[in-house]
């Protein structure tokens, strides 16, 4: 196909942009063979026109496919270019925060200028042993690579690390060294590795600086060859420097500072050891304050002049050789401030007594009078005299700062050889990695001599590079049997001739620098004559003749000629040299010029060239003629001898990339990036790559990925056929593929071409597929219609039928419904118009009716007007005639009441008419006073009323009252006055009144209480509202009072379960750090015996060592050592390893010793000072105790006297034994050598001895009593005071050394039997008082218990009292006779413990009389004759127990452990029998009460169990076995122990199978211990099993076929998913899982340690798999999650099958299974967002983040996840408290628990079979 065929419409290509470098646009439509120009738009939618070049019509670079950006390896591309290479970059670096991408060989770097967490431990395990394309891109997987090459080619290899100043060279090799010092590790006890990573603090101190592209930039370059022995361990290393930049000592720019060493120096100047130098802050010193910022934000330089001194202790360098050091640092920084001062044009001087130049004298040791002379002046030698002249001042400032320049330059040497020295390898290096850190390619605005020999190092590099590459393409080729063309690419050999050929630019500044008057002009204008017409790569700028131009491989250089010369011979002033060389106070300072000769030029300044590793330095020259030597011939020099270097070894590349200049965090510059990329060869070899067969794959890779393009017919059983022929048909250019052995090569670009066939075949695939789903869905949908449409017909006609029915019922309901309504209305208005007329008719009636009435009424009332008139008239003429008429008679009586009047006057003067005038009087009294009473009682009923009505009316009526007795004293008056009853009637009148007025004030009152009622039923209701709201608002309350009861309980349970939880956890951990802590301790042991082996095998001697037949205790001992005897293995294994020569492991061992020894002395001396204070005290209560020590002198000596007669008693009993056991042998044996008498005889004889032992025992406490006693007789106070002083005046009076031996013998036995006699008197005084305080403490709380219980009845009722008075006797009595059940249960345990005892002795006395009995022949061996006898006996009543002689223990450890295949015994016998065996002799040892014994065989079973799991500890069966039986015995240990809690389960039989005599709880720890250890061996092991399959099984093989495709591919090809012979797949981790179960089942492994394991397994399973996952780029894509999910649910069915999913080992999986799901589920929206963070608990932010950064698309179909989206995932889980590390810990282990599992197995059930050998074993 043609290239111009892919310019498509809708095609992508790149095109060139000034700020961008290169943009991305899209064709509008297609092209046309002969377009001049191209309708394209840009991704912001803008349409332009792009012209193509009328001369060369190339078109735009085609962008490539979008499943191919972001690869890991740029020669994955299709297209291979230098916008897709930029493209590729960016979007790893920006988009996926990837920072390194593999390039073909080699590695792209960009510095991110922040701290990534990808450099961690658990990193450099994730990539050990891996091959270099499984992982993703890092530094880590190319030190691998060397590694790997270097042991497996036997081949040295080379790491060359390269880039700008800033783009993180110095960073990247220190990561490589550190990765081979922790994969290799050391070959000794030195720490090499240790050392090599501590040379990296110093040379930084002393060679890197802050500049303005770079905070650390090295200043120097460095070539590291690190040493490695047969073993590939580290063993040493080599440091070789190049180029240092001297001139910074002297001068910094702007913004930048001087080394680091001097910095540190004045930020430590305070310390006590640096008070010397006198330092300050660094902008007092000129070399230091010259740049104007001399601190770097977040660096200490303090704390960093901790770490290099550190460093140079760590390398050997001592604490003077330090102090010497900065005493010249710091002498170099004072000797920048000497300041010099014009004398005259020609002269300068130095004023005398300058501070800093007395400073700079005297931390040197120089005079000050010859270092101000020779700083002014220079001595000139011609041939026959020598003058000494003046200088300028600005040479003699020159002169100081060249000084300088050259004591730097020498300290720097000298730190860089004491640096090697450290590093250098006592034993034979067999192979180096050498790790390159060199200055990558530069350019400035000024570029002088330093940027024209680092150019020219890159160029001898670039070439290099450039060979290699050809070379692997070629190598690649011919491998393939594909035809070599010569490819066209870049050789930068003229430039290199132009620098360094004969005639070149170093060989004419060489010849300048011996001219005489040799200047930087005539060097120039030499060089525009000699090569200006030439050679075409040196130019001359326009505008100068003082600068050249030369075109290197990456870009045109302009260099200035200025100071070129001076800097090629660096010469520094002879005599000051000889000033520093006369220094006699330092030492140091000698030593550094100690090769100085006259007219001194260094070297080691500028070149660093040290000692060789790769080539001897052949016969070196004389040293006057080396130091002639120039800074370039040096240079060149040196940089031939890399190149030796480099070609010797296997070279690999890291090209590290600054993104840009301001140091900014994942910010990436294109311009800059391309500038870097063009200078460091990365396009360069692309370029090569792309000029071949670029593109690779693989027959089977080729078949899977483009099946899709296949049709069935073309697939045959031969895939390279199958390839060939269909390759054939879809690309017709045969030109544009080559097919190789095992390869299909492509040119550029077919990739693409073919991807896009396969896109367009799924794409058709997908419509079809879409059409035919849309199909079936729409005809589904037609069905599902048409079926609801006849559904809905019918309904509806059934519908409408019975509305139509509805209707017609309703119309005749209607109709009738109408007839009687209207009927009814009929019938309505009818009545209505018959009411209507009667109401009318009775209205009109009525109204006529009322009519006449009123006729009536009126005639009525007229006839009652004229009536009332017609009297008033004439009641008016009567009354007006009665007035005329009365007036008349008043008149007529007047006058005749004068008359009369007249006539009364005398007849008054009479008694008689007295008396009738009292007798009318009377009667009218009489009247007066009833009408009176009457109206008293009237007022008192009213009063009455009043009162009753109204109590606060009571002073009206008292009122009244006074009133009417008013009116009785004006009745009393009216007796005389009749007028006054007028005044009382009116008196009357106004009581009534006011009688009324008190009855409306009540009625008011009534009305006011009545309202008052009203009101305050009123608030009555509103309290009883208020009432109900209140007990609404109390019910709430108690509402809200219980839920928050509730929520607290909640809260309290989950805090509860929280702390439970940590509880958990912490012992968890605390579990683990004791695990943790026996596998240190076992790793030491081992370290241990391997050191002994070691000792022994370099040491042997002769008759050490035994055969196996030779089973002595010697032998036994040395094979199986104590743990319980540490301090005697401590000191014998000082004197093996003494003997042995291994000289650092014997001075620990010896400190260790001293240690001890010193401990011991301090414990010697506390118990003197004891003794002392206890003589001291004794003294004291001497007195007082006589009487009690009498007593006691007495009670010893009827002991003694007891003892002798027991003694005396004994040896008759012995005696008569002696006799009867003669007389019987003589009556019953006729051999009296019998093996039963021997026995006998034997076992009497010991029990003499032993008799014999105890006498000489009682004779010496008799004499020490006696003695004792004679002391205390003569002992005072004072004299017991100072005791020690008398006995050494009695020791000096003695003579004879024999009396002071025994004397002193005497005292120490003396002293030991009062010792011990006090502490038992002291035991047994602490435990009475303990038990004294315990019953005193126990009578107080029953004392106060008791008066409780008074006060408590004291408060009761009387029969409540009597009723708990009788409840507390009956608990009282219930206690009391639980106490005495428990007294009873302890006899009875005595009792069967002494008839245990009492049928032990009958069974002796039993076998010691069946032994006489029976007759043994002569011929028989001591086991053979008891045996036949006994076991009939014993099988009888067997006790479960198995008894062994002390001599048959090792056989039994030998066939039980040693020598037992686990395979039979799991097989054919009952699981745990080992462990049952060794538990049933151990019953018997302690049935016999033999401690020795016990201990023996615990110990012996121990180290065995530790032996045979370390001789066959890889074996998962062995250790599997061993596990179970260590677990079985230390459960029968718990199980017979006798302890409660372990009884529980054990039958009646059981419980008289305990232990009797001796607590083995200090074994069971160490068996635990043990089993702990086993079981960590355990995981270990099946680690190593699963650990090659995991990655294989569960990432890399399709489970499910045809699921995930293969991308396109780089050089570096990753582990093919497809399932080959010997790949491991999901069924065989199955398989192993499988395998492992049941050897732990068959074993008898307890179910609870088996889900342990299983938890394990699966932990590592999923930690490995989630690693590996983080790890790499290619397995993050959606069907990948689809196949971890399905491997999952097979181990969950696995985990279903063996009935273990409550092992919690599908918790383990939880973050597999999320960053499964995470690959799976949508990643676009916000809710998407929250979805992922709530769903993802178990995964840690940087985890989640890492996945969706690597998630890659394998189809155009699948979408990459966006940036924005990441960073929302970023922000939501910002607040979560969690660790930072990215990957799981593969190596952690759970903490393992061994429940308590008793077994109901009766040990007397137990048989032991034949084939373990174990026949002399006697069941008991």
């Amino acid at each position: 196909m043609a290239a111009s065929e892919l310019y498509t419409k809708f095609a992508r290509v790149w095109i060139p942009d000034a700020e961008e470098v290169w943009k991305s646009a899209e064709l509008v439509k297609d092209y046309k063979q002969g377009d001049g120009v191209l309708q394209l738009q840009l991704e912001d939618g803008e349409e332009i026109e792009h012209k193509l070049d009328p001369k060369t019509k190339n078109l735009p670079h085609l962008r490539n496919p979008d499943i191919l950006v972001g690869e890991n390896d740029l020669t994955a591309l299709s297209y291979l270019h230098e916008p897709a290479v930029l493209h590729n970059l960016k979007v790893r670096f920006i988009d996926s925060k990837l920072i390194y991408t593999y390039c073909g060989i080699v590695l792209v770097a960009i510095n991110p200028y922040e701290n990534l967490p990808i450099y961690g431990s658990d990193i450099i395990n994730a990539y050990s042993g891996q091959n270099m394309g499984d992982m993703d891109p890092h530094i880590f997987a190319v030190a691998e690579e060397a590694y790997k090459q270097m042991a497996r080619d036997e081949r040295n290899q080379s790491i060359i690390v390269s880039g700008e100043s800033g783009a993180g060279k110095t960073v990247s090799a220190k990561y490589a060294m550190r990765y081979f010092a922790t994969v290799s590790g050391s070959a000794s006890e030195a720490n090499v590795e240790e050392k090599v990573l501590a040379s990296n603090p110093i040379m930084e101190s002393i060679g890197n600086a802050k500049t303005t592209r770079n905070d650390n930039s090295s200043r120097f370059g460095k070539y590291i060859e690190i040493g490695f022995d047969r073993r590939y361990h580290i063993i040493g290393a080599n440091m070789r420097t190049y180029l240092l930049e001297k001139s910074r000592v002297v001068f910094q720019a702007d913004e930048e500072r001087n080394y680091h060493i001097f910095y540190q120096l004045c930020a430590s100047s305070h310390l006590p050891e640096l008070k010397a130098l006198k330092l300050g802050s660094a902008n007092d010193f000129l070399y230091t304050k010259q740049g104007g910022n001399p601190v770097i934000d977040g660096v200490n330089d303090a704390k960093e002049m901790s770490n290099t001194r550190q460093a140079f202790t760590l390398l050997g360098i001592n604490e003077s050789y330090q102090m010497g050091l900065f005493h010249i640092l710091a002498a170099i920084l004072h000797l920048g401030n000497v300041e010099v001062k014009d004398r005259d044009a020609d002269s300068s001087t130095i004023p005398p007594n300058n501070g800093h130049l007395t400073t700079f004298c005297e931390l040197m040791g120089v005079t000050y009078q010859d270092m101000s002379h020779w700083l002014c002046h220079k001595k000139l030698k011609t041939a026959t005299e020598t003058y000494i002249k003046t200088i300028p001042k600005i040479q003699a400032t020159n002169a100081r700062d060249a000084l300088a320049k050259h004591i730097y330059a020498k300290l720097f040497n000298w730190i860089v050889d004491h640096v090697n020295k450290a590093l250098h390898a006592n034993v034979k290096q067999h192979s180096f990695i050498g790790v390159l850190d060199i200055y990558g390619f530069e350019t400035f605005e000024i570029n002088s001599f330093e940027q024209f020999c680092i150019n020219y190092a890159n160029e001898k590099l670039q070439q290099q590079f450039n060979m290699h590459v050809f070379k692997l393409e070629q190598e690649e080729y011919m491998k393939e049997q594909i035809p070599w063309t010569l490819i066209d690419f870049y050789d930068n050999q003229p430039c290199i001739n132009l620098i360094e050929a004969k005639m070149g630019i170093l060989d004419l500044l060489d010849e300048e620098c011996k001219m005489p008057k040799g200047s930087d002009d005539s060097w120039a204008q030499k060089l525009y004559n000699t090569h200006l017409k030439t050679c075409a790569l040196f130019q001359k700028p326009r505008m100068s003749n003082r600068a050249f131009i030369i075109q290197h491989f990456a870009d045109k250089v302009e260099y200035q000629c200025d100071g070129f010369l001076e800097k090629n011979k660096d010469t520094v002033n002879e005599e000051q040299i000889h000033v520093l060389k006369a220094s006699k106070k330092f030492d140091l300072l000698v030593e550094l010029f100690q090769d100085e000769e006259k007219a001194t030029t260094p070297t080691g300044a500028t070149t660093g060239k040290r000692v060789l590793s790769v080539k001897p330095d052949k016969g070196r020259p004389s040293s006057s003629k080396e130091h002639k030597k120039t800074v370039g011939l040096q240079f060149r020099n040196s940089l031939h001898l890399l190149m030796e270097t480099l070609n010797a070894t296997t070279p690999h590349y890291v090209r590290c990339i600054k993104p840009n200049d301001f140091k900014h965090a994942f910010t990436f510059d294109p311009k800059r990036a391309v500038q870097q990329l063009r200078a460091c060869g990365v396009l360069e070899t692309i370029r090569i790559s792309a000029a071949g067969f670029p593109s690779r794959w693989t027959y089977q890779e080729f078949f899977s990925r483009y099946r899709v393009l296949m049709k069935q017919k073309d697939v045959l059983a031969d895939k390279k056929l199958t390839c060939k022929n269909v390759l054939e048909q879809l690309v017709q250019d045969p030109d544009k593929y080559q097919f190789g052995k095992t390869k299909i090569f492509f040119r550029a670009g077919q990739v693409a071409y073919l991807e896009k066939l396969r896109a367009d075949k799924l794409r058709a695939a997908c419509i079809r597929i879409q059409k035919t789903i849309r199909c079936w869905l729409a005809r589904k949908k037609y069905l599902r219609m048409k079926k609801a449409a006849i559904n809905i017909q019918r309904h509806v006609r059934g519908y409408q039928a019975r509305r139509l029915v509805k209707f017609m019922r309703r119309t005749r309901a209607a109709i009738i419904i109408q007839k009687y309504q209207r009927m009814y209305t009929e019938r309505t208005r009818f009545k209505r118009k018959k009411a209507a007329a009667l109401a009318m008719q009775c209205i009109l009636r009525a109204y006529m009716a009322r009519q006449h009435y009123k006729g009536l009424v009126r005639e009525h009332k007229a006839v009652l007007i004229q009536k009332m008139v017609r009297g008033w008239l004439a009641r008016q003429w009567y009354k007006r005639s009665l007035e005329a008429i009365v007036y008349l008679q008043c008149c007529f009586r007047r006058m005749k009441a004068r008359r009369e009047l007249k006539k009364l006057k005398i007849e008054a003067r009479s008694v008689e008419h007295y008396k009738k005038l009292n007798i009318g009087m009377e009667n009218k009294i009489m009247q007066l006073q009833r009408r009176i009473d009457e109206q008293s009682k009237d007022n008192r009923a009213m009063n009455e009323r009043l009162n009753g009505l109204e109590s606060s009316h009571a002073v009206e009526s008292e009122r009244l009252r006074k009133e009417v007795t008013r009116l009785r004293t004006a009745e009393e008056e009216a007796k005389t006055n009749a007028n006054k009853v007028t005044s009382l009637l009116e008196e009357l009148a106004r009581l009534r009144k006011e009688l009324q007025t008190t009855q409306s004030e009540k009625k008011v009152i009534e009305d006011w209480a009545e309202k008052y009622r009203d009101e305050m039923e009123k608030m009555v209701a509103e309290l009883k509202d208020q009432n109900g709201m209140l007990k609404t608002e109390k019910d709430d309350l108690n509402r809200l009072i219980q839920e928050q009861s509730l929520q607290m309980t909640e809260k309290m349970r989950r805090a509860l379960q929280e702390e439970t939880q940590q509880l958990e956890s912490d012992l968890n951990e605390e579990r683990s750090r004791y695990q943790n802590l026996l596998t240190e301790h076992l790793r030491l042991e081992e370290r241990y015996d391997d050191l002994k082996e070691s000792i022994s095998v370099n040491a042997p001697k002769p008759g050490h060592r035994r055969t196996d037949s030779t089973h002595s205790s010697n032998e036994s001992e040395s094979t199986y050592i104590s743990e319980f005897a540490e301090s005697e293995e401590g000191s014998r294994a000082g004197e093996d390893m003494t003997r042995g020569g291994d000289m650092s492991t014997f001075l620990k061992m010896q400190k260790r010793v001293t240690e001890l020894e010193q401990e011991k002395h301090s414990l010697q001396n506390e118990l003197d000072r004891r003794e002392e204070q206890f003589q001291r005290a004794r003294a004291r209560d001497d007195e007082e105790h006589k009487k009690a020590r009498g007593a006691e002198l007495e009670y010893e000596s009827l002991k003694r006297q007891e003892l002798d007669s027991e003694n005396k008693k004994l040896k008759h009993d012995l005696n008569e034994m002696r006799q009867l056991l003669g007389g019987n042998a003589g009556a019953n044996t006729s051999v009296p050598g019998s093996p039963a008498y021997k026995v006998l005889l034997d076992q009497l004889n010991s029990s003499n001895e032993e008799l014999e032992v105890r006498k000489e025992e009682v004779l010496i406490l008799r004499s020490q009593l006696v003695s004792q006693k004679e002391a205390m007789q003569h002992k005072d106070e004072k004299e017991t005071m100072t005791e020690p002083m008398a006995h050494t005046e009695d020791i000096r009076k003695m003579k004879d050394a024999g009396e002071i031996t025994q004397a002193y013998i005497g005292l120490k036995d003396t002293n030991r039997l009062l010792e011990s006699q006090l502490q038992t008197q002291r035991r047994s005084h602490d435990n009475e008082v303990e038990v004294l305080r315990g019953e005193l403490q126990s009578m107080k709380e029953e004392n106060n218990r008791q008066q409780q219980l008074l006060a408590q009845n004291l408060q009761l009722p009387p029969e409540a009292r009597i009723e708990a008075s009788l409840q507390h006797e009956i608990t009282r009595l219930t206690n009391e006779n639980l106490d005495l059940m428990e007294q009873l249960e302890k006899q009875d345990k005595t009792v069967r413990k002494l008839k245990k005892q009492l049928k032990v002795f009958a069974k002796k006395i039993g076998e010691l009389e069946g032994g006489q009995v029976e007759s043994v022949s002569p011929g028989q061996t001591v086991d053979e004759p008891i045996r036949p006898v006994n076991i009939p006996r014993r099988e009888k009543d067997f006790q479960g127990m198995l008894e062994y002689k002390k001599e048959d223990e090792l056989k039994l450890v030998k066939n039980l452990i040693l020598e037992l295949k686990p395979r039979g015994v799991a097989v054919n016998l009952i699981p745990g029998l080992p462990a049952y065996i060794l538990f049933m002799c151990l019953r018997h040892a302690d049935y016999v009460n033999d401690d020795q014994k016990v201990r023996s065989l615990l110990t012996c079973t121990i180290n065995s169990i530790k032996k045979i799991l370390k001789k066959r500890g890889d074996d998962f069966e062995t250790v599997s076995f061993w596990l179970s039986n260590t677990c079985r015995f230390l459960h029968c240990l718990k199980q017979y122990s006798g302890d409660e809690q372990f009884m529980k389960h054990n039958s009646n039989k059981q419980n008289d199978h305990c232990l009797s005599n001796f607590d083995l709880a200090e074994y069971r720890q160490v068996l635990s211990d043990l089993a702990i250890q086993i079981y960590q061996q355990l995981i270990k092991c099946m680690e190593n099993i699963l650990q090659p399959m995991i990655v294989s099984g569960m990432l890399e093989h399709e489970t499910i076929q045809g699921v995930s495709g293969i991308k396109p591919t780089g050089l570096r090809k990753r582990t093919s998913s497809i399932a080959d012979e010997g790949t491991y797949t999901l069924e065989s981790i199955l398989r192993q899982l499988n395998s492992f179960h049941s050897i732990m089942c068959q074993h008898g492994t307890d179910p609870e340690l088996i889900k342990q394991v299983v938890k394990q397994q699966f932990y590592i399973i999923g930690a490995v798999t989630l690693n590996n996952l983080l790890l790499r780029k290619d397995m993050c894509s959606w069907s990948k999650g689809m196949q971890i999910r399905y491997n999952v649910s097979q181990l969950e069915e696995w985990l279903r099958e063996k009935n273990l999913m409550n092992c919690g080992a599908k918790e383990t999986l939880e973050p597999l299974i999320q960053a499964a799901q995470l690959l799976q589920v949508k990643k676009k929206t916000d809710e998407d967002a929250e979805a992922i963070c709530s769903m993802c608990n178990a995964l840690t932010t940087a985890q989640i983040v890492k996945v969706l950064n690597l998630y890659t698309p394998l189809n155009e179909f699948e979408e990459r996840v966006s940036v924005t989206f990441i960073r929302t995932i970023q922000t939501r889980l910002r607040d979560r408290m969690e660790s930072p590390q990215l990957l799981m810990d593969t190596k952690m282990i759970y903490p393992v628990t061994f429940p308590f599992n008793p077994s109901s197995l009766a040990l007397e059930t137990i048989q032991i079979p034949t084939s373990l050998n174990l026949n002399f074993l006697t069941r008991v």
